[in-house]
Protein backbone atom coordinates (compact mmCIF):
# COMPACT_ATOMS: atom_id res chain seq x y z
CA UNK A 1 0.00 0.00 0.00
CA UNK A 2 1.53 3.61 -0.78
CA UNK A 3 2.08 5.72 1.94
CA UNK A 4 0.23 9.19 1.87
CA UNK A 5 2.48 12.19 1.72
CA UNK A 6 2.14 14.62 3.93
CA UNK A 7 3.37 18.18 2.59
CA UNK A 8 3.39 21.98 3.60
CA UNK A 9 2.00 24.27 1.41
CA UNK A 10 5.67 25.60 0.71
CA UNK A 11 6.38 22.60 -0.31
CA UNK A 12 3.30 22.04 -2.03
CA UNK A 13 3.81 25.09 -4.11
CA UNK A 14 7.76 24.04 -4.43
CA UNK A 15 6.83 21.25 -6.38
CA UNK A 16 3.86 22.84 -8.22
CA UNK A 17 6.71 25.64 -9.56
CA UNK A 18 9.17 23.29 -10.73
CA UNK A 19 6.79 20.97 -12.18
CA UNK A 20 6.04 24.40 -14.59
CA UNK A 21 9.78 24.80 -15.06
CA UNK A 22 9.46 28.38 -13.47
CA UNK A 23 11.97 27.71 -10.85
CA UNK A 24 15.83 28.70 -11.06
CA UNK A 25 17.10 26.18 -13.48
CA UNK A 26 15.43 27.17 -17.04
CA UNK A 27 14.73 25.28 -20.09
CA UNK A 28 17.07 26.09 -23.11
CA UNK A 29 14.32 24.01 -25.73
CA UNK A 30 11.25 24.88 -27.08
CA UNK A 31 10.40 21.25 -27.59
CA UNK A 32 11.37 19.71 -24.28
CA UNK A 33 9.30 22.48 -22.91
CA UNK A 34 6.08 21.97 -24.98
CA UNK A 35 6.67 18.15 -23.98
CA UNK A 36 7.12 18.44 -20.11
CA UNK A 37 4.30 21.41 -20.17
CA UNK A 38 1.89 19.00 -21.79
CA UNK A 39 -0.04 21.69 -23.54
CA UNK A 40 0.10 25.08 -24.14
CA UNK A 41 -2.95 27.08 -24.46
CA UNK A 42 -3.11 28.62 -28.51
CA UNK A 43 -5.35 31.43 -26.98
CA UNK A 44 -5.12 34.65 -29.43
CA UNK A 45 -5.82 37.67 -26.81
CA UNK A 46 -2.92 39.41 -27.44
CA UNK A 47 -3.08 42.49 -24.31
CA UNK A 48 1.05 41.73 -24.17
CA UNK A 49 1.09 38.90 -26.62
CA UNK A 50 -0.77 35.93 -27.24
CA UNK A 51 -0.75 33.33 -24.62
CA UNK A 52 1.39 30.78 -25.80
CA UNK A 53 3.97 32.96 -26.77
CA UNK A 54 3.95 34.71 -23.40
CA UNK A 55 4.24 30.69 -21.89
CA UNK A 56 6.99 30.34 -23.37
CA UNK A 57 8.76 33.18 -22.94
CA UNK A 58 8.54 32.71 -19.06
CA UNK A 59 9.97 29.26 -19.24
CA UNK A 60 12.57 30.01 -22.25
CA UNK A 61 13.66 34.00 -21.41
CA UNK A 62 13.92 36.61 -24.56
CA UNK A 63 16.02 33.38 -26.77
CA UNK A 64 12.83 32.31 -27.05
CA UNK A 65 11.31 33.91 -30.87
CA UNK A 66 7.22 33.05 -31.91
CA UNK A 67 9.14 32.21 -34.97
CA UNK A 68 10.33 28.84 -33.45
CA UNK A 69 6.72 27.61 -31.77
CA UNK A 70 5.40 28.12 -35.80
CA UNK A 71 8.30 26.35 -37.62
CA UNK A 72 7.12 23.29 -35.00
CA UNK A 73 3.54 23.73 -35.69
CA UNK A 74 4.53 24.30 -39.60
CA UNK A 75 6.35 21.24 -40.46
CA UNK A 76 4.22 19.23 -37.64
CA UNK A 77 6.14 18.50 -34.54
CA UNK A 78 3.55 19.92 -32.71
CA UNK A 79 0.13 20.41 -33.60
CA UNK A 80 -3.04 21.97 -32.45
CA UNK A 81 -6.07 20.54 -31.16
CA UNK A 82 -9.08 22.09 -29.88
CA UNK A 83 -7.01 25.04 -28.92
CA UNK A 84 -4.16 23.58 -27.27
CA UNK A 85 -0.45 22.89 -28.78
CA UNK A 86 0.47 19.57 -27.77
CA UNK A 87 3.36 16.78 -29.14
CA UNK A 88 2.14 15.51 -32.12
CA UNK A 89 2.90 12.18 -30.48
CA UNK A 90 0.58 12.54 -28.23
CA UNK A 91 -1.92 12.23 -30.67
CA UNK A 92 -2.26 8.44 -30.25
CA UNK A 93 -3.32 9.66 -26.63
CA UNK A 94 -6.93 11.11 -28.62
CA UNK A 95 -7.47 8.72 -31.11
CA UNK A 96 -9.49 5.71 -29.90
CA UNK A 97 -11.36 8.78 -27.82
CA UNK A 98 -12.16 10.58 -31.70
CA UNK A 99 -13.30 7.28 -32.77
CA UNK A 100 -15.49 6.77 -29.72
CA UNK A 101 -17.23 10.58 -30.38
CA UNK A 102 -19.54 11.74 -28.60
CA UNK A 103 -18.95 8.85 -25.79
CA UNK A 104 -19.97 5.47 -24.93
CA UNK A 105 -22.00 4.27 -22.50
CA UNK A 106 -25.03 5.71 -20.92
CA UNK A 107 -24.43 9.54 -22.81
CA UNK A 108 -25.30 12.90 -21.07
CA UNK A 109 -27.81 15.15 -22.73
CA UNK A 110 -25.54 17.75 -24.19
CA UNK A 111 -23.91 14.52 -25.99
CA UNK A 112 -26.90 13.34 -26.95
CA UNK A 113 -27.75 16.54 -28.67
CA UNK A 114 -24.19 17.06 -30.25
CA UNK A 115 -24.58 13.73 -31.58
CA UNK A 116 -27.96 14.49 -32.75
CA UNK A 117 -27.03 17.45 -34.30
CA UNK A 118 -24.29 16.26 -36.23
CA UNK A 119 -26.00 13.75 -37.51
CA UNK A 120 -29.16 15.87 -38.60
CA UNK A 121 -26.22 18.02 -40.68
CA UNK A 122 -24.33 15.18 -41.96
CA UNK A 123 -24.26 16.43 -45.33
CA UNK A 124 -22.61 19.98 -44.33
CA UNK A 125 -20.05 18.06 -42.86
CA UNK A 126 -19.47 15.53 -46.06
CA UNK A 127 -19.42 18.61 -48.29
CA UNK A 128 -16.93 20.91 -45.99
CA UNK A 129 -14.65 17.40 -46.02
CA UNK A 130 -14.87 17.29 -49.71
CA UNK A 131 -13.98 21.14 -50.15
CA UNK A 132 -11.25 20.72 -47.85
CA UNK A 133 -10.07 17.87 -49.73
CA UNK A 134 -10.14 20.06 -53.03
CA UNK A 135 -8.88 23.04 -52.05
CA UNK A 136 -6.72 22.80 -49.19
CA UNK A 137 -6.76 24.75 -45.97
CA UNK A 138 -10.18 26.97 -45.53
CA UNK A 139 -11.22 29.25 -42.84
CA UNK A 140 -15.03 28.91 -41.98
CA UNK A 141 -15.81 32.02 -43.35
CA UNK A 142 -14.80 30.37 -46.48
CA UNK A 143 -16.97 26.92 -46.35
CA UNK A 144 -20.34 27.60 -46.65
CA UNK A 145 -23.32 27.07 -44.22
CA UNK A 146 -25.20 24.30 -45.82
CA UNK A 147 -26.65 23.03 -42.66
CA UNK A 148 -30.48 22.57 -42.61
CA UNK A 149 -31.09 22.47 -38.49
CA UNK A 150 -29.49 25.20 -37.03
CA UNK A 151 -27.51 24.99 -34.14
CA UNK A 152 -29.17 26.77 -31.42
CA UNK A 153 -28.02 28.36 -28.37
CA UNK A 154 -28.55 31.33 -25.29
CA UNK A 155 -25.02 32.41 -26.31
CA UNK A 156 -22.65 33.75 -29.14
CA UNK A 157 -22.61 30.52 -30.55
CA UNK A 158 -26.54 30.65 -32.16
CA UNK A 159 -26.35 29.78 -35.34
CA UNK A 160 -23.09 30.08 -36.22
CA UNK A 161 -23.23 26.59 -37.70
CA UNK A 162 -20.17 25.93 -39.70
CA UNK A 163 -17.85 27.14 -36.84
CA UNK A 164 -20.07 24.31 -34.36
CA UNK A 165 -19.85 22.02 -36.95
CA UNK A 166 -16.08 22.42 -36.99
CA UNK A 167 -15.49 22.09 -33.79
CA UNK A 168 -16.99 18.39 -33.59
CA UNK A 169 -15.68 17.41 -36.08
CA UNK A 170 -12.22 18.43 -34.94
CA UNK A 171 -13.19 15.72 -31.68
CA UNK A 172 -13.97 13.53 -34.27
CA UNK A 173 -10.54 13.18 -35.38
CA UNK A 174 -11.73 14.61 -39.21
CA UNK A 175 -10.23 18.36 -39.18
CA UNK A 176 -7.04 19.85 -37.87
CA UNK A 177 -6.46 23.55 -37.47
CA UNK A 178 -2.90 24.66 -39.16
CA UNK A 179 -2.62 27.91 -38.52
CA UNK A 180 -4.12 31.56 -38.95
CA UNK A 181 -5.44 33.98 -41.10
CA UNK A 182 -5.85 36.88 -39.05
CA UNK A 183 -8.00 35.88 -35.97
CA UNK A 184 -9.48 33.15 -38.14
CA UNK A 185 -8.44 29.44 -37.86
CA UNK A 186 -6.98 27.66 -41.22
CA UNK A 187 -8.93 24.31 -41.09
CA UNK A 188 -7.57 21.11 -43.03
CA UNK A 189 -8.30 17.78 -43.36
CA UNK A 190 -6.58 15.90 -39.80
CA UNK A 191 -5.47 13.01 -41.97
CA UNK A 192 -3.31 15.47 -43.89
CA UNK A 193 -1.62 16.81 -40.59
CA UNK A 194 -2.02 13.79 -38.27
CA UNK A 195 1.44 11.41 -37.47
CA UNK A 196 0.49 7.54 -38.89
CA UNK A 197 0.52 6.59 -35.58
CA UNK A 198 -1.29 3.31 -34.11
CA UNK A 199 -4.29 4.27 -31.32
CA UNK A 200 -3.41 3.93 -27.86
CA UNK A 201 -6.73 1.86 -26.19
CA UNK A 202 -8.76 4.62 -24.40
CA UNK A 203 -8.61 3.36 -21.05
CA UNK A 204 -4.93 3.48 -21.38
CA UNK A 205 -4.45 6.66 -23.29
CA UNK A 206 -6.31 8.13 -20.50
CA UNK A 207 -4.22 7.50 -17.31
CA UNK A 208 -1.18 8.12 -19.99
CA UNK A 209 -2.76 11.50 -20.30
CA UNK A 210 -3.71 11.83 -16.72
CA UNK A 211 0.20 10.81 -16.01
CA UNK A 212 1.16 13.43 -18.46
CA UNK A 213 -0.98 15.85 -16.82
CA UNK A 214 0.60 15.31 -13.28
CA UNK A 215 4.27 15.41 -14.15
CA UNK A 216 3.59 19.00 -15.83
CA UNK A 217 1.36 20.27 -12.84
CA UNK A 218 3.31 18.10 -10.00
CA UNK A 219 0.24 18.51 -7.76
CA UNK A 220 -3.30 18.32 -8.49
CA UNK A 221 -6.13 17.17 -7.11
CA UNK A 222 -7.53 13.44 -8.25
CA UNK A 223 -10.99 14.50 -9.04
CA UNK A 224 -12.11 17.88 -9.82
CA UNK A 225 -15.05 19.87 -11.65
CA UNK A 226 -15.10 18.77 -15.31
CA UNK A 227 -13.45 20.77 -18.05
CA UNK A 228 -14.14 19.87 -21.62
CA UNK A 229 -11.03 20.02 -23.13
CA UNK A 230 -8.09 19.78 -21.02
CA UNK A 231 -8.69 18.48 -17.37
CA UNK A 232 -7.34 19.81 -14.28
CA UNK A 233 -7.71 16.99 -12.21
CA UNK A 234 -5.28 13.44 -12.58
CA UNK A 235 -7.34 10.48 -11.90
CA UNK A 236 -5.27 8.17 -9.91
CA UNK A 237 -1.78 9.05 -11.23
CA UNK A 238 1.05 9.87 -9.13
CA UNK A 239 0.38 9.26 -5.59
CA UNK A 240 -1.56 10.55 -2.96
CA UNK A 241 -1.49 13.56 -0.58
CA UNK A 242 -2.75 15.74 1.73
CA UNK A 243 -1.51 19.28 2.06
CA UNK A 244 -1.63 20.92 5.65
CA UNK A 245 -4.08 23.48 5.88
CA UNK A 246 -5.57 22.46 2.31
CA UNK A 247 -8.69 20.35 2.52
CA UNK A 248 -9.23 17.16 0.35
CA UNK A 249 -7.13 15.02 -1.43
CA UNK A 250 -4.90 15.21 -3.54
CA UNK A 251 -1.76 13.27 -6.12
CA UNK A 252 1.59 14.58 -6.40
CA UNK A 253 4.62 13.62 -8.48
CA UNK A 254 6.27 11.36 -6.75
CA UNK A 255 9.96 12.18 -8.99
CA UNK A 256 9.16 16.09 -7.36
CA UNK A 257 9.25 14.89 -3.84
CA UNK A 258 12.23 15.99 -1.86
CA UNK A 259 14.30 17.78 -4.20
CA UNK A 260 15.93 21.05 -3.63
CA UNK A 261 14.43 24.05 -4.90
CA UNK A 262 15.85 27.61 -5.98
CA UNK A 263 13.36 30.16 -7.22
CA UNK A 264 13.46 33.08 -9.49
CA UNK A 265 11.00 36.00 -10.83
CA UNK A 266 8.70 35.38 -13.31
CA UNK A 267 5.88 37.02 -15.03
CA UNK A 268 2.64 35.10 -15.94
CA UNK A 269 -0.48 34.61 -18.48
CA UNK A 270 -3.28 34.48 -16.63
CA UNK A 271 -3.39 31.66 -19.16
CA UNK A 272 -0.22 30.07 -17.75
CA UNK A 273 -1.40 26.19 -16.47
CA UNK A 274 0.49 27.47 -13.14
CA UNK A 275 -3.09 29.87 -12.06
CA UNK A 276 -5.22 28.68 -14.61
CA UNK A 277 -7.07 26.20 -12.00
CA UNK A 278 -8.43 29.18 -10.05
CA UNK A 279 -8.99 26.85 -7.21
CA UNK A 280 -5.65 25.54 -6.97
CA UNK A 281 -3.98 28.39 -7.10
CA UNK A 282 -6.18 29.58 -3.89
CA UNK A 283 -5.34 26.51 -1.86
CA UNK A 284 -1.37 26.45 -3.08
CA UNK A 285 -0.44 30.37 -2.83
CA UNK A 286 -3.53 31.59 -1.47
CA UNK A 287 -3.46 34.32 -4.40
CA UNK A 288 -6.24 36.75 -5.03
CA UNK A 289 -6.90 36.89 -8.31
CA UNK A 290 -9.33 37.22 -11.64
CA UNK A 291 -9.13 37.82 -15.47
CA UNK A 292 -10.77 41.22 -15.67
CA UNK A 293 -10.86 41.65 -19.46
CA UNK A 294 -14.51 40.89 -19.17
CA UNK A 295 -15.04 43.42 -17.01
CA UNK A 296 -16.09 47.22 -17.08
CA UNK A 297 -13.21 48.99 -16.51
CA UNK A 298 -14.17 50.78 -13.75
CA UNK A 299 -14.99 47.80 -11.74
CA UNK A 300 -11.42 46.20 -12.45
CA UNK A 301 -9.09 46.18 -9.28
CA UNK A 302 -5.79 44.68 -11.19
CA UNK A 303 -5.61 45.76 -14.95
CA UNK A 304 -7.26 44.34 -18.15
CA UNK A 305 -4.72 41.77 -18.70
CA UNK A 306 -2.87 41.39 -15.35
CA UNK A 307 -0.16 39.59 -15.36
CA UNK A 308 0.45 37.59 -12.21
CA UNK A 309 3.82 38.30 -10.55
CA UNK A 310 5.78 34.82 -9.47
CA UNK A 311 8.48 35.41 -6.64
CA UNK A 312 10.25 32.20 -5.47
CA UNK A 313 7.36 29.77 -4.83
CA UNK A 314 4.88 32.59 -3.63
CA UNK A 315 2.63 34.89 -6.00
CA UNK A 316 3.53 38.42 -4.90
CA UNK A 317 1.55 40.84 -7.35
CA UNK A 318 0.11 41.72 -10.85
CA UNK A 319 1.76 43.58 -13.42
CA UNK A 320 -1.34 45.77 -15.54
CA UNK A 321 0.41 45.72 -18.92
CA UNK A 322 -0.53 46.12 -22.85
CA UNK A 323 1.47 46.23 -25.37
CA UNK A 324 0.81 48.99 -28.23
CA UNK A 325 1.27 45.98 -31.46
CA UNK A 326 2.06 48.74 -34.15
CA UNK A 327 5.22 50.14 -32.33
CA UNK A 328 5.58 46.68 -30.09
CA UNK A 329 5.85 49.28 -26.99
CA UNK A 330 5.31 47.60 -23.93
CA UNK A 331 3.12 49.93 -21.36
CA UNK A 332 2.98 49.32 -17.93
CA UNK A 333 -0.22 50.93 -15.80
CA UNK A 334 0.72 49.65 -12.70
CA UNK A 335 2.61 47.30 -10.23
CA UNK A 336 0.65 45.90 -7.61
CA UNK A 337 2.29 44.35 -4.73
CA UNK A 338 0.21 41.97 -2.47
CA UNK A 339 3.14 41.82 -0.17
CA UNK A 340 5.51 44.50 0.36
CA UNK A 341 8.56 43.87 -2.25
CA UNK A 342 12.24 43.99 -0.78
CA UNK A 343 14.80 45.46 -2.74
CA UNK A 344 15.80 42.42 -4.20
CA UNK A 345 11.65 41.45 -5.41
CA UNK A 346 11.57 44.64 -7.05
CA UNK A 347 15.13 44.26 -8.68
CA UNK A 348 13.96 41.40 -10.39
CA UNK A 349 10.39 42.65 -11.09
CA UNK A 350 12.33 45.17 -12.95
CA UNK A 351 14.55 42.96 -14.71
CA UNK A 352 12.18 40.52 -15.86
CA UNK A 353 9.46 43.91 -17.01
CA UNK A 354 12.87 45.29 -19.04
CA UNK A 355 13.79 41.53 -20.89
CA UNK A 356 9.87 41.50 -21.86
CA UNK A 357 9.83 44.79 -23.46
CA UNK A 358 13.17 43.61 -25.14
CA UNK A 359 11.54 40.49 -26.10
CA UNK A 360 8.68 42.18 -27.75
CA UNK A 361 10.76 44.80 -29.67
CA UNK A 362 12.45 42.06 -31.21
CA UNK A 363 9.09 40.30 -32.41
Amino acid sequence: MIAVHHLTRAEARRIAVRAQLLDAARPTDLLTVVRHLNVVQHDQTAAVAPNADVVLWSRLGSAYAPAHLQAALDDRRLVELRGFIRPAADLALFRAQMREWPGTGNLRGYQQTQAAWVTANDACRRDIIRRLRQAGPMTSRELPDTCTTPWASSGWNNNRNVVMLLGFMEERGEVVTVGREGRDKLWDLAERVYPDTTAVPAQEALRARDERRLRALGIARGRGAECPVEPNDVGEAGEPAVIEGVSGEWRVDPEQLGRPFQGRAALLSPLDRLVFDRQRMVDLFEFDYALEMYKPADQRKWGYWAMPVLFGDRLVGKVDATTNRKTRVLRVDAVHEDVRFTKAMAAAVDSEIADLTAWLRRG
